[in-house]
């Protein structure tokens, strides 16, 4: 059960509430809060005071004054004129995060939609009915294009997902007994403006950037130890005199994960790929923290105009404009194609015999044999891809709607970039992982960190020692998931 009761979701509740619908639980305050908003909303629209979006047009059109009689029918004028977003439909976990952002952030009880609408759209979730949205429509700005097909999916006129299919929502709705209210004034904008696109899509982004991480670090654990490289750097006495972002905890989490392994170095120093792990590591995770503290203050707040006041009155915001969430990911790009650049450089070092004193590309024949080197041209392939995504995309809108909106910080486009480096980023590890588990296997050191025994009896379940060339594609593939397996839990 989720409790909506005013108090803030974590990351960690949200994500684990869009990949199985749980039963949502409103407080009294709650209902009472958007019960007496509401109230207001209705007053105010029959009224004199022009509201933006209440009685009058959007956009281009806010000069333009709806007559009393034609708020009503505005409702859903709003929703079906703007869903024009187009590709093929996100995820369906998506979908679902999009109506649970909307529901926690009506919650907060300010974006003064009835009693009958939060209900309806409480019930669509826990009846694990999804919102199909396509692919491409928002600049970040309120998600207005994709949300309104997500309104249109809710209210029973688009399509849905249950169970994995795609079907029309209309009789979606119907199997589970579900009646669409009509809508009232303010409601078909409150379906709409709002960031809950930019909420769900990032929410997936940064957990699977938590898991990747992790992934990449312990990695770099096995590499430690395949290349026999010295680990003073990481001393706690060296990373106090310069104690850069998260570096501190990093370096400590390297020396914990690295207890028990043969500590022999064979230099002085390492390259940097080796040296600079706890403050190029501490930056991503800092970067990670401070675009998961942005989410949360996004998830948590109201991203309405207008909103309805303590005092019952109706202004205007800019609260669905998102930069600091789409700064915060573009920060965890640029992260982590710099350890990404480290994952490539370690390899080659390792395939490196003057350099490592393992036989010359790992092969332990010789010879013409090619070892590993072959796999240098995919991680480089893989890097490019990786360096590619950590281009930024922020803040390069085209002025809109007769230039009223004339800023957009794309904050889907971010999100969506972020899940695409994520796939060649895994991948890396995954061939970094086999590079270090066969310098392990030829060093043969005396002793080995826990972890890296974990990891390498994992690989070797699976992936036998490479002795003779042939082909490692598949292996790549398969020793990535073996990581996802065997750290997504940790």
């Amino acid at each position: 059960m989720l409790k909506l009761n005013g108090s803030k979701i974590s990351i960690e509740a949200f994500c684990n509430a869009v990949s199985k619908p749980i039963e949502l639980q409103a407080s009294k305050s709650v209902l009472n809060r958007i019960s007496t908003t509401h109230k207001a909303v209705e007053d105010i629209a029959m009224g004199d005071k022009p509201v933006y979006g209440l009685n009058t047009g959007l956009g281009g059109n806010l000069g333009y004054r709806l007559k009393p009689e034609e708020i009503s029918d505005f409702q859903m004028q709003i929703i079906a004129g703007r869903a024009v977003a187009c590709g093929e439909p996100l995820p369906e976990n998506t979908g679902r995060g999009v109506l649970l952002a909307r529901i926690i952030s009506a919650a907060q009880g300010y974006s003064g939609i009835s009693i009958e609408l939060f209900n309806h759209m409480i019930a669509v979730y826990e009846a694990g009915i999804s919102p199909v949205i396509p692919e491409y429509g928002s600049i970040g700005d309120s998600d207005l294009v994709q949300n309104s097909h997500f309104a249109l999916a809710v209210l029973g006129k688009g399509d849905v997902w249950v169970e994995g299919k795609v079907i029309n929502a209309s009789t979606a709705l119907r199997k589970a007994k579900l009646t669409p209210p009509s809508l009232k004034p303010k409601e078909g904008l409150a379906m709409v403006s709002h960031s809950g696109l930019s909420v769900a899509l990032t929410a997936n982004a940064l957990n699977e950037t938590k898991l990747f991480l992790e992934i990449a670090m312990s990695v770099i654990v096995l590499s430690y130890e395949g290349y026999g490289a010295n680990q003073k750097v990481l001393d706690d006495e060296i990373n106090q005199l310069r104690p850069s972002p998260c570096q501190l905890e990093t370096a400590e989490w390297f020396r914990k994960k690295l207890e028990g392994s043969e500590q022999k170095p064979r230099r002085i120093q390492e390259a940097l790929s080796f040296r600079t792990m706890p403050s190029i590591c501490g930056a991503a995770q800092h970067a990670l923290n401070h675009a998961i503290s942005v989410w949360e203050n996004e998830a948590n707040g109201s991203p309405d105009s207008p909103v309805v006041l303590e005092d019952d009155n109706m202004v205007s915001t800019a609260n669905f404009h998102t930069p600091a969430l789409a700064l915060a990911i573009e920060g965890i790009t640029l992260a982590l194609a710099g350890i990404a650049n480290g994952s490539v450089q370690r390899m080659q070092r390792m395939m490196n015999s003057e350099l490592s004193g393992l036989p010359k590309y790992l092969s332990p024949i010789g010879g013409s044999s090619a070892g590993f080197v072959p796999s240098q041209k995919t991680a480089s392939a893989l890097n490019t891809e990786i360096r590619h995504a950590a281009i930024p995309i922020v803040f390069n809108p085209s002025p809109i709607s007769d230039g009223v909106e004339d800023m957009a910080p794309n904050t889907p486009a971010a999100a969506r970039k972020l899940l695409r480096q994520l796939h060649p980023f895994q991948l890396l590890f995954g061939l970094e992982a086999l590079v270090a588990c066969q310098a392990i296997d030829l060093r043969k050191p005396a002793s080995k960190s826990t972890l890296s025994t974990k990891l390498c009896k994992a690989v070797r379940s699976k992936i036998p020692m490479l002795i003779e060339d042939r082909p490692l594609g598949q292996d790549i593939n398969i020793a990535t998931e073996i990581l996802k397996s065997e750290l997504s839990i940790t």
